[in-house]
Order: structure tokens, then C-alpha cells, then sequence
């Protein structure tokens, strides 16, 4: 077994990532654990752009304002500001390093670079480098990344699990290399930019959804999860059924984009007076009721009465892929459907990034800081990436020394067996048939008690392999998402009302008195 003693450990290399890097490798040695596959991890897909008041027509208060109804009742309004409030910082932080925002050209711009709309926001503040920022913004980090001296980037190791010391404070990782030998990182500090966990659902707006991996691993030495019932399903996917998942931003319905069924008929403006800019919980239950109503398996995008010039200015990436697919956007409507997009609920942390476990961290999708409530509005996720990632680094680099531990405990490792990957498949399949039949965009009492039990049983059959099998990236992820669907279930059942993500028709208003964020531990999962 190898050991390293590098003296902060990043585990994961998206946007979170690659910002926490570059703003503590002037003060620390830094390994940055990031797999080849990242480049096909979510931020890379993050097309519409980042949120943060930057126009003088803007200000901060509006912003909060927007983003705790979007929220509806259950962010934290402390870090709504302070995630609000440090977010032109983090847009300047960004242009520094060349990032190729979109300008805007016009004569009278009152802000050098473009800003456009999207749902549950009252003004312009969304910053892009037209339809692809998020692509934008990974590579220029990922150069910087790449030249900074301080930074060891390991793309040859997975993490499968942390460590912890006799006190349980974390010590680094467990890692998998690509021949399947076990490997570990020690380090003073670690902090967890793994993603959220959308891969639970058959239906993704990313090609490689995380499945909550960082979450569990963080479970697994005592981390306290918040709100993981609020998972949210963008309204808007591609629907090819042959093709990979890809994602239709929701900017197409900022600059103008309508709804209408397969009959061609708009559905949105007689439900909500926001009508296509209502934030994303409302239009992917108004998609999600008009695909049942119609007896369809999507509805249509059009915007076509935009123009082909503004089209191909605006989304070009867009147009480019349908293109690709056969579909012309400029000539005929874009077929969409609601897809599992992003993790509102994570490891709960502070406005440093810090969990309930010393020495750990988490900051990104993996996080649940108060920002997001039940429902994330637009593109507040890459602005809280940037926000955290440099307060999380800030936290870090005033840390003169590491803390004195005993040496970690590495736990059983299990046996010799091979899990055999066809079981394997089959039963990360069934799971996701589960979540997304019982515990998507509407949840009912009857199936939350069958996902209990369904999800019950698959644990009861792949625990057995996880005790007497060695490691394998394939079932330590399968055993991580497992587990954290049956929270995220647990977490559903026991949230007796709607609120934001979280609709069960069972229980249709919100209850009554303040209220509170869903907390649970590892231990609170009943066993079967």
C-alpha cells in the first residue's frame, strides 16, 4: 500500500475543485484527485452561466430576495447573503485568469460583458461565455491548474472511502488505481468536491452523473446530510431516447422560449403568471402533468420565432448538437423532458465549507450550505462553487499547521471474490427504476413505503458482496448510491407536506410552523 502525506487533499476536479487549488497552492502543497473522467462531470455541462449582481440596475438584496423564493422557505438566509454578497469578487477572480466571458457590444450596456435572464430572477445577472460556461470556465482553470507548481494532480486514483484517526477526524482517502490495487492518501485536511447525486435517477442531464459518492463516504465517518429529498429535475433535457443525455439550458426560456404539448399548444401561462420563467420545480411538474395529460413522452421547446441569427448567436453549442442529432431548432420545436439535474441536499457544512467531521470539508453539488433551500434557482450553483471554494481556501490557508492526530485506522478491506459486474449492473439498474418511479418530481405516501421496501432488498442482496468481495470502483459506487437513496426515501417519508422539490399530493401544502432542513446520519438508516 502506498502513502502519501500530501497536506490538503481535494477530491474531485470540477469547477470546486479546480478554484480551491489554484487559491491554496500559494500557501500549501495541494493534491488534487481528479479522474480523467471530471471532464464529463457536470460542471463541464453547465451551459447557462453564474448568477451574481454585476449590473448597476442590480443589487444584492434582490438577489436574496429572488433566490429565498426560489428557496421557498427553507434556505438559510445567512448564507443566501454571504454567498450573494461574495459573488462579483468571485466573477472579477475569474476574468483575471482570462475566462472568455460573452461581451456585450452594445451602446448601452451599462456592463462590459453580456447578461441575460433566467427563471426565478427579476433582472439580468447571469454572466455566460455564450451557451457552453461552464466548458468556458474548466478549461481556463484547468490551465492554470496544470502550470501551478504547487499542485499534484493525480488522475490515476479513485476515492472509495475516507480516513479517519481514533478521534475521527479525517485523514485522507482510500483509493482504487486502474488495476484495482488499493491506495492510500493521507492528508491534514480533505475536502470533497465529488458532485451531487443525480445519478440515483434513470435520467440525467449529465453523461456521468455523480451517485453521491462524496456524500456517503463523508456518511461513513459520522458526517451529518441535510435536505436530500430536495433533488432537482430540470425541466428541460433533450429527448432523444438513442442518444446521450444533454441538456437544453434554461437561458432558451430567458431569451424567450415557450412551452407547448405535442399538440402544439402553450400550457404554462394559465398555471403560473411567471408562465416559461416560473422557477424549475413548477415547470418540470407542469411537464411532468402535461406529458401524463397527453399521454406523451415530452413536450416541445420553441424558438423558433427568435430567429435563425439570434439563435446561432445565443446557442450556438445548442443548435450545434441538435443539429448533430438531425434537428434543426431554428425550423422546428426542440423535444425536452424533465431530468435529473442537480442535489439541492448534501453534507451540511458552514460558510467555510467545514462538515460535522474534523479536518473535512466539502464545498459544490456534494455540499448542502443553505443556499439552495428546496429548490436551487438558475444558476446560483456554479456562483456557490466559486464562493465557497475561495472561502473554503481562505479557511485553509489561515491554518499555520497541521493538527496533531494518531495514525489512521484503515478498516477491514473485505476478501478475495470478484463481484461479478453483471449483478452488479442489474442492480444499480433496479435502483434507479426505484428512485424514478417512487421518489422523483411527484412522490406519494404509498410509493415512498415501496421504495422503502424495494430498496431494502437490493441492500439485503448487495451487502453480502460489499463483506467478501475486494473493492471494485463499480461496487463501491453502487454501495454508496444505495445507501444514499434509501436516506434520500427516508428523508421524503418523513418531510409530511410540499414544499419545493419535495411534492407529494399526499400531503399538498406546506405544513404549518417555521420550517426546518431534514438532517440524518448513516445511522439512521434501518437495516433490512
Amino acid at each position: 500500500m502506498h502513502h502519501a502525506n500530501p497536506e490538503v487533499l481535494i477530491i474531485g476536479g470540477g469547477v470546486a475543485g479546480l478554484v480551491l487549488a489554484l487559491e491554496i497552492a500559494d500557501h500549501r502543497p495541494v493534491t488534487l484527485l481528479r479522474p480523467a473522467s471530471d471532464d464529463r462531470g457536470a460542471s463541464r455541462w453547465a451551459q447557462g452561466g453564474i448568477a451574481a449582481v454585476l449590473s448597476p440596475s442590480d443589487d444584492f438584496d434582490a438577489h436574496v430576495a429572488d433566490t429565498l423564493v426560489a428557496g421557498d422557505g427553507l434556505c438559510d438566509e445567512a448564507a443566501v447573503r454571504f454567498t450573494v454578497e461574495q459573488g462579483p469578487a468571485a466573477i472579477e477572480w475569474l476574468l483575471s485568469l482570462g475566462v472568455p466571458f460573452t461581451r456585450d457590444t452594445s451602446p448601452d450596456a451599462g456592463y462590459p460583458y453580456h447578461l441575460t435572464r433566467e427563471g426565478g430572477h427579476g433582472a439580468r445577472r447571469i454572466i455566460h461565455a455564450a451557451d457552453a460556461t461552464g466548458l468556458a470556465v474548466m478549461e481556463t482553470l484547468k490551465r492554470h491548474v496544470a502550470d501551478h507548481p504547487a499542485i499534484r494532480v493525480r488522475d490515476d486514483l479513485t476515492a472509495i472511502g475516507l480516513i479517519a484517526d481514533a478521534e475521527g477526524r479525517c485523514r485522507g482517502a482510500r483509493c482504487l488505481d486502474g488495476d484495482g490495487r488499493l491506495h492510500a492518501l493521507l492528508a491534514a485536511d480533505t475536502v470533497l468536491a465529488t458532485g451531487g447525486a443525480s445519478g440515483l435517477y434513470r435520467h440525467t442531464t449529465s453523461p456521468q452523473p455523480a451517485r453521491g459518492e462524496g456524500m456517503m463516504m463523508a456518511a461513513e465517518l459520522g458526517a451529518e446530510l441535510s435536505n436530500l429529498e430536495f433533488q432537482q429535475f430540470h425541466p428541460t433535457c433533450l429527448y432523444d431516447p438513442d442518444g446521450a443525455p444533454f441538456l437544453i439550458s434554461e437561458a432558451v426560456r430567458g431569451e424567450g422560449g415557450r412551452l407547448l404539448n405535442v399538440h402544439g399548444e402553450r400550457f404554462m401561462p394559465a398555471l403560473d403568471p411567471r408562465s416559461e420563467l416560473a422557477p424549475r420545480d413548477i415547470v418540470a411538474r407542469a411537464i411532468d402533468a402535461e406529458m401524463q395529460r397527453t399521454g406523451s413522452d415530452h413536450v416541445l421547446l420553441d424558438i423558433r420565432h427568435l430567429g435563425e441569427a439570434a439563435i446561432r448567436h445565443h446557442f450556438p453549442s445548442i443548435h450545434a448538437h441538435c443539429a448533430s442529432r438531425g434537428l434543426d431548432i431554428a425550423r422546428h420545436p426542440i423535444p425536452v423532458v424533465p431530468a435529473a439535474h442537480y442535489s439541492c441536499g448534501g453534507l451540511t457544512t458552514d460558510l467555510n465549507g467545514a462538515t460535522t467531521v474534523a479536518n473535512l470539508y466539502a464545498i459544490g453539488e456534494v455540499a448542502c450550505t443553505g443556499l439552495h433551500g428546496a429548490n436551487r434557482m438558475a444558476s446560483n450553483s456554479l456562483l456557490e462553487c466559486l464562493v465557497y471554494a475561495r472561502s473554503c481556501a481562505a479557511a485553509l490557508n489561515r491554518q499555520t499547521a497541521p493538527s496533531e492526530g494518531t495514525a489512521p485506522l484503515l478498516e477491514n478491506q473485505g476478501g478475495e471474490d470478484e463481484a461479478d459486474e453483471g449483478v452488479l449492473a442489474e442492480l444499480r439498474e433496479r435502483m434507479r427504476r426505484i428512485m424514478s418511479a417512487r421518489v422523483a418530481i411527484v412522490r406519494r405516501d404509498a410509493g415512498l413505503e415501496e421504495a422503502t421496501a424495494e430498496l431494502a432488498e437490493l441492500h439485503a442482496a448487495l451487502a453480502p458482496l460489499v463483506a467478501r468481495c475486494r473493492p471494485t470502483l463499480a461496487l463501491a459506487s453502487l454501495w454508496h448510491a444505495l445507501r444514499l437513496a434509501r436516506l434520500t426515501v427516508a428523508c421524503a417519508a418523513r418531510r409530511r407536506e410540499s414544499r419545493g422539490l419535495h411534492f407529494n399530493p399526499d400531503c399538498p401544502g406546506h405544513a404549518p410552523g417555521t420550517p426546518q432542513p431534514s438532517r440524518l446520519h448513516l445511522g439512521d438508516l434501518a437495516h433490512p
